[in-house]
């Protein structure tokens, strides 16, 4: 009865993550947010399966092909409530936590502070796409203050976006081309 009591329904639990990152913010930057959301999404197509695609998007697996991730494992894994931590070449640490890890239905979502800076949302969809993958990769990043709010508009500008993104895209072939 007590493990019953304790099952928080699945989109619940993720919402109850995002206010806790929401708070944490909220703490960090003394309570206030500036600005709304800002949004970007890019899509790109890569020539392998989903299942083949979908782990090198956990902390673990983006090792493989963004130069420089360094990703330090808090809790968990790419599950689910896993968090890990992430810094930047500037000293900028940015908390992630897993809000959704579906590799079946070829979902995984991000809720991530950026300390001082923006907190935000990063979803990626892999879904078949001929003998490949479309590959969807959306940021939802909200500025705390007003450089983060420069950033946030700057990082989900769509020359910025598309710059990133057309990055994540030759970074995984190579890394796909290098693992046959």
């Amino acid at each position: 009865m007590r493990a019953a009591m304790l099952r928080i329904p699945a989109k619940k639990a993720c919402l109850a993550q995002v206010s806790c990152i929401l708070g944490l913010a909220l703490t960090v930057n003394g309570g206030a947010i500036a600005s709304e959301p800002h949004t970007n999404t890019r899509s790109f197509h890569l020539d392998a399966s989903c299942a083949r695609v979908f782990p090198l998007f956990t902390a673990v697996g983006e090792k493989e092909w963004a130069d420089g991730w360094d990703p330090k494992q808090l809790s968990g894994s790419e599950h689910r409530g896993s968090a890990f931590q992430t810094r930047h070449p500037d000293g900028q640490v940015t908390t992630w936590i897993v809000a959704e890890y579906d590799p079946v239905a070829g979902r995984v979502s991000y809720a991530r502070l950026a300390e001082g800076s923006n907190i935000g949302l990063v979803d990626v969809r892999c879904t078949k796409d001929g003998n490949g993958s479309a590959i969807d990769v959306t940021y939802t990043l909200t500025g705390l203050g007003p450089k983060g709010e420069a950033f946030a508009t700057t990082f989900t500008s769509d020359a910025h976006y598309a710059a990133m993104i057309d990055e994540w895209h030759h970074a995984l072939m190579k890394a796909l081309a290098a693992k046959p």
